[in-house]
């Protein structure tokens, strides 16, 4: 009896990959983990509920989402731009790291996790949460309820969150063009 595969070709981190001869309905975590040697996305609640394991989408009409990749198949994202934790940050020629985007270094910042398994999915959420400010920003007074609308779906066992929310809420505050003043 043989596996049925199907061929998918995909963006992830900026890197064109396939086509790859795929099994259906391998989830994208282990695709990632096992076909492209990306294992910042972390299998967490293997049912779609923590959301540690988040890849991010980015839309051809310019938008982006969170795509949970425990419960989503590989072929799902045949053709799309995917963001993974790894894409986040800048490097050499080398793949060496030379320096982390503003929401990592905000989570160091504010010691924002102890295990760290739940991380990337954090960094991916308020990643998409940033960069949907600087489109649209939020009022200085709903800032707040952004924040939490925009996390509340991840789930931290080490109990992280208010480091989480308060790094998230630092950043955008110090980042010029996120907020604006609440109209009267």
């Amino acid at each position: 009896m043989s596996i049925k595969t199907r061929p998918c070709s995909l963006t992830i981190n900026g890197r064109s990959y396939g086509p790859i001869e795929v099994p259906e309905g391998l989830m994208m975590i282990d695709f990632l983990h096992e076909y492209v040697a990306l294992t910042g996305s972390r299998l967490g609640c293997g049912q779609g509920i923590c959301h540690a394991c988040v890849a991010i989408v980015d839309n051809p009409d310019g938008t982006s989402e969170e795509v949970r990749t425990c419960i989503t198949g590989a072929h799902f994202f045949n053709g799309k731009k995917v963001r993974t934790v790894e894409g986040h940050s800048q490097q050499n020629e080398q793949g060496e790291v030379i320096a982390i985007s503003p929401v990592q270094q905000a989570f160091l910042e504010h010691f924002s996790f102890q295990c760290g398994y739940c991380t990337p999915g954090f960094v991916n959420a308020a990643t998409i949460f940033i960069e949907k400010l600087k489109h649209q920003p939020v009022e200085r007074d709903k800032l707040e309820d952004a924040i939490v609308e925009a996390l509340n779906n991840h789930i931290c066992r080490c109990t992280g969150y208010v480091r989480y929310y308060e790094a998230v809420r630092d950043l955008v505050l110090k980042t010029p063009g996120l907020v604006k003043e609440t109209t009267q």
